[in-house]
């Protein structure tokens, strides 16, 4: 079992800059992939970004590539999600999401694929 707490999420304005973190419990966050999932009221949970086990193999989302940037710091059971040129379209709910692997260079993209999730974050993008 791993818990999962983001934070970060808050109110920017276009053009502005957020870092997510997600902080995960337990001395075993070396062997899950990390990924970064948002949701909008109304809507299915949509990928962000994901990054595997290892930290060096990284995926994100058509809409966020050259914006967002991920990254896993295992010493520290994190990962962060740093967003960059947000837009008000990025707005939502912003989840983590760990799954167990024995693959340390594989990423997913899929919310079923993934074990764990936390609470979320909300990010806002004023215009």
């Amino acid at each position: 079992q791993v818990q999962l707490v983001e934070s970060g999420g808050g109110l920017v304005q276009a053009g502005g800059s957020l870092r997510l973190s997600c902080v995960a419990s337990g001395r075993t966050f070396s062997t899950y992939a990390m990924g970064w999932f948002r949701q909008i009221p109304g809507k299915d949970r949509q990928f962000v970004a994901a990054v595997s086990r290892s930290g060096d193999n990284e995926q994100f989302a058509d809409s966020v590539k050259g914006r967002f940037t991920i990254s896993k710091d295992n010493a520290k059971n994190t990962v962060y999600l740093q967003m960059n040129s947000l837009k008000p379209e990025d707005t939502a709910v912003y989840y983590c999401a760990a799954k167990s692997t024995l693959s340390s260079v594989g990423y997913y993209s899929i919310v079923g694929q993934y074990n764990f999730w936390g609470q979320g974050t909300q990010v806002t993008v004023s215009s």
